[in-house]
């Protein structure tokens, strides 16, 4: 079963559009876990359990792992959604960007280390730092496009002059990853939801590919503005997948021992605000 397969039954399956982060941060974990780094599995797999029937993908964070030397806790994790929720797809989001034989070393830290379904990539150095993840047949690979960040738009919403029509840059990027690039049907773009009506324009540039779109909740997204302006259906089946990603809100919902309790309701509340959007 391919990456997208799998993001299409999760969707029909659990009903959603959403794809909870999992950014453990220790200085905000709950009591009895707040400041101990030993304890991410244990707060993520919580979270996991809690949220798995009401989502269509979960997007673990490396850096937070990787920052508290918690990588063995990552591979525990990865197990660990493919035994309760080996329906919905794991993005890894690690935004790597290099060439050649680091590429590979990448890739197979994604694919094989981890057992991810899918990779977050920086497309900033060209086809040949996205190719060797395609070798991965049925995996996907997301390329940065036009992220939330303020900063996005010192390169990302730059004209190309020397291209035809003389394109932003994350429309470029757009229009190869639907194009040329996409040899199997692999890739996706990640796509900032503080910015729907850019949203809207890498829909019409790039009409079939799954968008990842982060910066709902916390970072202040619109997700109603998100959905409208990125899910495409046809005859009631979705041509144009996105996924929402919202990370801090569901997390740290509360502070409590009822942190997974309350994790489940906002990543219900989010899931249900999402499919209105949908109408």
């Amino acid at each position: 079963m391919t990456f997208l397969d799998m993001l299409r039954g999760a969707e029909r399956q659990n009903r959603s559009l959403l794809c909870v982060g999992l950014d453990p941060d220790p200085a905000k974990f709950p009591a009895g876990m707040k400041g101990d780094a030993s304890r991410i599995y244990d707060f993520c797999a919580a979270i996991v359990e809690a949220t798995a029937d009401t989502v269509i993908a979960f997007k673990p964070q490396i850096a937070y792992f990787a920052a508290h030397r918690a990588e063995d806790q990552l591979e525990r994790l990865m197990a660990h959604m493919k035994r309760v929720a080996p329906q919905v797809p794991v993005i890894l989001d690690a935004k790597r960007g290099d060439i050649g034989s680091t590429a590979e070393q990448y890739a197979i830290e994604a694919f094989e280390r981890y057992g991810a379904d899918a990779v977050t990539l920086s497309p900033f150095m060209g086809w040949d730092s996205v190719q060797p993840y395609l070798k991965y047949h049925g995996k996907g690979a997301f390329l940065l496009c036009r992220t939330s960040n303020p900063g996005g738009d010192d390169l990302q919403n730059q004209r190309l002059a020397t291209v035809e029509g003389q394109p932003r840059l994350y429309e470029h990027i757009a229009s190869l990853a639907q194009g040329p690039w996409n040899l199997n049907g692999q890739l996706g773009l990640v796509v900032g939801a503080t910015y729907p009506e850019e949203i809207e324009r890498v829909r019409a540039l790039a009409p079939t590919l799954p968008l990842l779109i982060p910066g709902v909740g916390a970072q202040g997204g619109d997700a109603v503005a998100t959905i409208r302006a990125g899910h495409r259906t046809q005859d009631g089946e979705t041509t144009g997948p996105v996924i929402v990603n919202s990370s801090r809100a569901v997390l740290y919902a509360s502070g409590g021992e009822d942190f997974a309790a309350a994790a489940r309701t906002e990543a219900l509340r989010t899931r249900d605000l999402l499919n209105a959007a949908k109408a």
